[in-house]
């Protein structure tokens, strides 16, 4: 089973250190947009990896993170969104 908080926490981790910006650094420039968050809020919520959409977009947002690779993700749902079986076509409803 995928943990997605994990991958999720990671993605957003490692945007931050591609770009040499703590998670103070993180705080400051989230107020800057008007969102208040405190260096230990961002700790806590990226150790968990349980936030929301909202958050990871502003924080790609202030970062300046236009476009992240997901390919691995896709591959993965690629493989379960569509099961390899065959249907029977129902004729007249049997």
């Amino acid at each position: 089973m995928t943990d997605w908080n994990t991958k999720v926490k990671r993605l957003l981790k490692s945007e931050l250190i591609k770009r040499g910006i703590s998670n103070y650094d993180l705080s400051l420039m989230l107020a800057e947009i008007g969102i208040k968050e405190t260096k230990a809020s961002i700790d806590s919520k990226i150790s968990r990896g349980s936030f929301s959409a909202s958050f990871f977009l502003q924080c790609l947002s202030v970062i300046g993170c236009n476009k992240i690779e997901i390919e691995e993700y896709e591959a993965s749902l690629m493989s379960v969104a569509e099961p390899n079986v065959e249907y029977n076509k129902l004729i007249n409803g049997k």
